[in-house]
């Protein structure tokens, strides 16, 4: 299954007339920001995601830093997209792809199929030196589309507590061992759990996936095959965003999907009853 596609190849729909939505998932510390770098250059006829309000829900101690988002603000914002039945999605974002890989789970777990994420983002297409346009973005067209949440499984904490099989890491190295703790109350990880840093899953120079026989023997070295049963595999990260860019690329080199635990580190270290694992 592609997810990853290439700038070349959305420049040339865009230039030849296709039909698509183009979702510019931008986030920024400073409120307005991201809206600002939006309408001063992106990609033509892309429209702006916010990833705060769109494609996560209200912060906090018991639910995580990013938790999922309730279903009727997530159709909310796919109604004002404008999502349509047979037309793809592309998402980029303008950093290493943690927000256009958390926008692409998002839509696919909300039963939206043509999901795809630009190689590269923004920095790939500026690098081809493709147009760009400033401005508020393609004109929102509200549509309806019919959508069936829980398309990819999604896991909660009570699954995790008591969940056997393989338990996968997404976040860097540093902060799975507990040596490096910047945003979240505690240092470590959930004890089992097996790390695959979602970067190294990528080229660290262009920002652009790995091959596909890379990626399946990267994912093959803790047992991630095709043989494996969803169910059997969860993933998270600190928040959702590393787990939705691995999970992002799991689907990419063709193999199932794992469920997705997305309130994550951030929410289980923040109950002092939870276990904690380090190795420093």
């Amino acid at each position: 299954m592609t997810v990853f596609v290439s700038a070349d190849e959305l420049n040339e729909r865009i230039h030849s007339g296709q039909k698509q939505t183009i979702l510019a998932a931008l986030w920024e510390p400073q409120e307005g920001k991201a809206w600002s770098k939006f309408q001063s250059e992106h990609i033509p006829t892309a429209m702006f995601c916010d990833p705060a309000t769109a494609l996560a829900g209200m912060p906090g101690r018991a639910y995580g830093r990013n938790p999922h988002p309730p279903v009727d603000v997530l159709s909310a914002h796919v109604a004002q997209w404008g999502l349509q039945e047979g037309r793809p999605v592309y998402i980029y974002d303008t950093g290493v792809g943690l927000f256009a890989g958390r926008a692409w789970w998002t839509l696919r777990w909300l039963g939206i199929e043509d999901v795809f994420i630009v190689d590269g983002g923004f920095r790939a297409w500026d690098s081809k030196g493709f147009d760009t346009v400033a401005g508020p973005g393609n004109v929102n067209v509200h549509a309806p589309l019919e959508s069936s949440p829980g398309a990819l499984p999604m896991v909660e904490i009570d699954q995790v507590r008591e969940f056997s099989g393989l338990l996968v890491d997404a976040r860097e190295t540093s902060r799975f061992h507990g040596r490096r703790e910047l945003m979240d109350l505690k240092a470590g990880h959930i004890p089992g759990a097996v790390n695959i840093p979602a970067f190294d899953l990528f080229n660290e120079e262009s920002r652009t996936v790995l091959e596909i026989d890379a990626l399946r023997d990267r994912f093959a070295a803790v047992g991630l095959t095709q043989n494996t049963e969803p169910a059997d595999v969860f993933v998270y990260s600190g928040s959702g965003n590393h787990s939705s860019l691995l999970l992002a690329a799991l689907a990419h080199a063709g193999l199932p999907v794992a469920a997705h635990y997305v309130a994550g580190w951030s929410q289980w270290s923040a109950d002092p009853r939870n276990p904690v694992a380090r190795n420093v």
